[in-house]
């Protein structure tokens, strides 16, 4: 039996206790979240107990979901960390990568497991595209979400664009070579509508959207790959796949096939929160380990500091608010 608890039950927070309060051979022993009156409602839910105090929660857990604000990720998962406890903090793994480096530094010498909540790389359409993409050349991405008020701490590019930024490092075995990104405020003072261009260093490019200010909510990620074209729909989970077939005879054309592609659905989150538990029980390391997730945000900071110097050369600094 696995005990855990879950510091932060905000919009995403209150899912993991969901989850966790029904995963077999795991006890969610209790909630914690500065809002009394969210935290108490949510423990009752679960029939658990309401935590003031996040030290007191972690006194009786082996695990911990962090699903608290950016800014407090490192400070509270060092801390936890520190204890022995194993951590999941949800994405982005920190504000700078220096936190990022304590967290993962943290969890080293305590010896216990980190996990970032990149829960895109539990989808089960994205891990069967991922599987038949070899090569992959070009990408089309677009993440779309209606405006909440949530995670207005940070930008959409370290909110919503992040997770495409984890999965292009999870499908392109190549580094970074240039990018090229633009983005607005909108509905707040940050960022909230960003488009970046990213070539690596084998040729691959993607063209990357994001935006927590639409009307209608879109997941979609396109590969044209060695040999073929995978398209994911990350909402429905239904992937389609096409191959180029070339005859043996040199003046026949190429014709393009459908290939079968198998997904069982699942919900990413849940398959995330079991994968945590599993690397606990057998003490291995998770699919987003720290480095993972440091990896991605040094990425997402890329594309902001190209946002900044687009905004600049635009004349555009003082909408964007470009740090002097």
């Amino acid at each position: 039996m696995v005990t855990v608890g879950v510091i932060g039950v905000g919009a995403l927070g209150q899912h993991h206790a969901r989850l966790y309060a029904g995963l077999p051979g795991v006890r969610l022993v209790g909630v914690c979240d500065l809002r009394p009156e969210v935290g108490q409602a949510v423990a009752d839910r679960y029939g658990v107990t309401y935590f003031a105090d996040w030290q007191d929660l972690a006194a009786q857990v082996t695990a911990v979901s962090v699903a608290v604000p950016t800014c407090d990720h490192c400070a509270l998962s060092v801390a936890l960390l520190s204890q022995g406890r194993h951590v999941l903090v949800e994405k982005p793994i920190a504000v700078t990568l220096e936190e990022a480096d304590e967290m993962i530094a943290a969890a080293g010498q305590a010896g216990v497991i980190l996990q970032v909540g990149h829960l895109e790389r539990f989808n089960p359409a994205l891990q069967a595209a991922q599987a038949v993409v070899h090569q992959p050349r070009f990408f089309e991405i677009d993440r779309l979400s209606v405006f909440t008020p949530r995670s207005l701490d940070i930008d959409v590019v370290a909110d919503v664009m992040i997770h495409d930024l984890d999965l292009l490092r999870w499908m392109v075995d190549a580094p970074v070579a240039t990018i090229h990104a633009v983005g607005v405020p909108a509905l707040t003072e940050k960022i909230d509508i960003a488009s970046a261009r990213i070539e690596f260093a084998d040729g691959c490019v993607a063209n990357v959207t994001a935006s927590r200010v639409s009307l209608d909510k879109v997941r979609k990620l396109r590969c044209f790959h060695a040999g073929g074209y995978v398209s994911v729909d990350c909402l429905t989970q239904h992937v389609t796949a096409l191959e180029v077939v070339r005859s043996e005879a040199a003046s026949a054309l190429p014709s393009i096939v459908p290939r079968a592609v198998t997904v069982t659905p699942d919900e990413p989150l849940r398959a995330e929160l079991e994968h945590f538990i599993t690397c606990i029980r057998e003490g291995r390391q998770p699919l987003v380990d720290g480095p993972a997730g440091r990896a991605a945000l040094e990425l997402a900071l890329q594309v902001r500091a190209e946002i900044d110097a687009h905004a600049r050369r635009a004349g555009l600094a003082h909408w964007v608010n470009v740090p002097t």
